[in-house]
């Protein structure tokens, strides 16, 4: 745990985490500092002074809380004359040329500029001159629209691009009123973070082209999720709104701080695979090429497998460890080869040193955990010896080629439980729709081995089962939550210490021992 240090904030005392500038030290107790150009992942700038607080008895009395460490003692005076005064006139030379379109804007409801103004300003503009006219609506390049109207200059996206991707493509040029934030000629936004910019920036800029102007954000349920884009397990926020007479819809995932995963920031790729949750999905079940309801066509998948001399059972590497566990044991209880088999899901070379994994799925770590097999021998073998193929969201296209995968399966039935409807549903015997990964809740490994818990996010019109329920149906002996979670924990030691609701946010590393696991 890190030291603390006990200072004074307008006079009363509190307790913060030495070795902190101030603005991170008081923030961690409630205590908001306003600033525009600090970001904890980016470091202090000190170009807006936006954060400038007075020490009482300091030299020198005024200091910017982003360059400044809390120390022992230190007297802070936040709510001083002198201090809001500062605030107040920081905030009128941001707005002189700054658009007061509030209600126009794609960023308002979630902009700061907009919130420090009804905070520390709420005057009238004593302006009596034209705005400086800047470019609007400028294509960045990588899904990035500027506004530069609307820029207060604060650089984070150029220190983002300079210290995080380290590809430069941003700028600002000219000085004074002329400054802009500007791409350099013939060198749009080309790296695979750009989309970060949109977050990092704290009024309405920089915008997603995606979202831009697709959804108010104040309509927008915010619920904590998992990216299962590539093994990292970026942690996410799923934004989602459900307008009335319709189904609910996901309008775009953001990063969510989670320090020993993603940091504050995701990928683009992740970052645009919201688009999966709502589109192409399998939402009917089949039987043979009519539409029936779900009941049926579990029923006859029943009769098929009691009828099938030797059966197969594929798993999905994006299956959460419940699932994973509910269908081993039915695999085990029918007496069925199981197979994680999954190499398309593999990029090789498609990583970085970031954040970007090869490994396309969320949780094959889950499946070396629990002992399942996904050699590619194994599963053609099981395949060539079973009648029947049971499979459980695995997308087959992406490890083998059309005429390999028709001439692989040619003798063999298959039924495809799956949340997207794609060329295995296609040519399987019977098609039975499932929850898709923000539709349920769940546990995964990601690949540095830290396991996380994620909940139910999305909650549909027609609410889908989940793989864990179809396969429980189908006879697996793990019936529900509890005695899966139970086969868990005995699977996982580091679990034993937590229920399932008190796994802790940030994921447990289980490299690390137990001991380490538990939190006070």
């Amino acid at each position: 745990m890190a030291d603390k240090i006990k200072l004074f904030v307008n006079g009363v005392e509190v307790e913060v985490e030495a070795g902190k500038n101030l603005i991170d030290a008081v923030g961690a107790v409630g205590i908001e500092i306003p600033h525009l150009c600090y970001h904890p992942a980016l470091g202090a700038d000190g170009n807006c002074r936006m954060c400038l607080v007075g020490i009482e008895d300091g030299r020198p009395p005024l200091v910017p809380a982003c360059k400044t460490p809390a120390q022992e003692g230190m007297k802070v005076l936040l709510d001083a004359e002198h201090i809001k005064k500062i605030q107040h006139d920081v905030m009128e030379f941001e707005l002189i040329n700054h658009p007061t379109d509030c209600p126009v804007c794609d960023q308002a409801g979630e902009c700061k500029l907009q919130d420090y103004y009804m905070s520390y300003d709420h005057a009238k503009s004593r302006m009596n001159v034209p705005q400086v006219v800047k470019g609007k609506k400028m294509d960045f390049g990588a899904g990035v629209v500027h506004d530069q109207e609307r820029c207060v200059v604060c650089g984070r996206c150029v220190r983002f691009c300079r210290q995080i991707t380290k590809t430069g493509e941003l700028g600002i040029i000219n000085r004074t009123d002329d400054a802009r934030v500007n791409i350099f000629p013939g060198r749009p936004l080309a790296n695979r973070y750009a989309i970060n910019v949109v977050d990092l920036c704290p009024v309405g800029a920089m915008t997603s082209k995606d979202f831009r102007f697709k959804q108010r954000v104040w309509f927008l349920k915010k619920a904590p999720g998992i990216c299962h884009g590539c093994s990292k397990g970026c942690n996410i926020t799923i934004d989602h709104n459900r307008e009335k007479y319709k189904d609910d819809i996901i309008y775009r995932f953001r990063p969510r701080l989670n320090e020993q995963v993603n940091g504050y920031f995701m990928c683009d790729e992740g970052r645009l695979s919201y688009k999966k949750e709502n589109e192409g999905r399998l939402t009917e079940a089949r039987l043979g090429t009519k539409v029936r309801p779900i009941d049926d066509v579990l029923a006859a998948c029943s009769k098929e497998m009691e009828q099938a001399a030797k059966i197969a059972i594929l798993l999905s590497p994006n299956c959460s460890l419940e699932q994973m566990v509910t269908v081993q044991a039915l695999a085990e209880k029918i007496g069925a080869a199981l197979s994680g088999y999954s190499e398309g899901y593999i990029k090789t070379g498609d990583g970085d040193d970031y954040l970007i994994q090869d490994d396309k799925s969320a949780n094959r770590a889950g499946l070396n955990l629990l002992g399942i097999d996904s050699s590619k021998e194994g599963f053609e073998k099981a395949v060539q010896e079973a009648s029947l193929l049971l499979n459980f969201n695995n997308d087959l296209t992406l490890s083998y080629q059309e005429n390999e995968l028709t001439k692989l399966l040619k003798d063999t039935k298959i039924v495809a439980v799956a949340a997207a409807a794609n060329q295995c549903t296609a040519m399987a015997d019977m098609a039975i729709p499932v929850a898709s990964f923000s539709e349920y809740a769940g546990t995964l490994i990601n690949c540095d081995n830290i396991l996380q818990h994620f909940a139910k996010a999305i909650t549909k019109n027609e609410d889908l089962a989940d793989i864990c329920t179809i396969a429980a149906r189908l006879g697996s002996p793990l019936q529900n939550d509890n005695e899966r979670y139970s086969v868990l924990q005995k699977c996982i030691s580091a679990l034993k210490e937590f229920g399932v609701d008190q796994i802790p946010a940030e994921g447990l590393n289980l490299k690390k021992s137990e001991a380490a696991n538990v939190t006070a």
